[in-house]
């Protein structure tokens, strides 16, 4: 069992590779969260999360601290641009009796547009020069059961939870940072993509209707005329991306 969290496409695209090599199904984490079942088994169990802000989107948070896990062995994937920064150790401390056997790392497109820049095909390549081979290298460690104890590259546990976490959920997540232009044809895909449903579309526009967000993205990078943007204009000019090999 392959479970994942994905606004853009690049850890579902992870997810994909794994489950098509490994002959195992895919759970989106978003659909889990209303469910009444929170207790999972399979002989593996792949968990796959992109990095934010050093550490762990809060909905995967909160999912890992209310499921179970009952497998003989449990892996942990997170995407990154940069740095996995403590996600893995996030992850570890969110997950209730288990043990993560192995920490995987695949670095991706990083789709925090109010810094990185993804104007252009060149500019993504940065990330992804050795995306393929990274993905290749996890799927033959998962066969054959690969076991370690840290994730690589990171970024001591202690600077994410005094720094960059406390950022996040204070002040990243907060939706008052986003915004739609008058581009906005009114689709609705925005609302009906929303992973916390903290959209809603009133006079053909959408609202944001929480005060925070996962602040994934996904509303910024799917729409199809680029009218939501992020804090001072500086995604604009950095560009959208979705991962080409699969449908968001």
């Amino acid at each position: 069992m392959i479970i994942y969290f994905s606004a853009t496409g690049n850890c579902k695209y992870v997810a994909k590779r794994l489950s098509e090599a490994m002959g195992q199904e895919t759970v989106f984490i978003p659909d889990c969260m209303n469910r009444d079942g929170w207790a999972f088994e399979d002989e593996a169990i792949g968990i796959i999360s992109p990095t934010y802000f050093w550490g762990l989107p809060s909905m995967v948070k909160e999912f890992l601290s209310r499921a179970s896990f009952h497998t003989d062995y449990l892996f942990f994937v997170s995407t990154y641009g940069t740095t996995t920064g403590a996600s893995g150790k996030m992850a570890d401390r969110a997950i209730r009796g288990k043990k993560i056997d192995a920490y995987y790392s695949v670095r991706m497109a990083d789709t925090w547009t109010p810094i990185f820049d993804l104007s252009t095909p060149e500019k993504v390549a940065k990330f992804t020069e050795k995306t393929e081979e990274e993905i290749g290298d996890l799927i033959e460690k998962v066969r054959n059961r690969y076991h370690n104890d840290r994730m690589s590259p990171g970024v001591p546990a202690a600077v994410v939870d005094l720094i960059a976490q406390p950022m996040y959920n204070a002040f990243v997540r907060k939706t008052s940072n986003l915004h739609v232009d008058d581009s906005c044809i009114g689709c609705g895909l925005c609302e009906r993509k929303c992973p916390v449903k903290a959209i809603e579309m009133r006079n053909k526009k959408p609202v944001w209707v929480r005060e925070k967000c996962v602040m994934c993205l996904g509303c910024l990078h799917r729409c199809p005329k680029f009218a939501i943007q992020y804090g001072n204009g500086m995604t604009k000019a950095h560009g959208q991306f979705t991962n080409p090999n699969v449908k968001v």
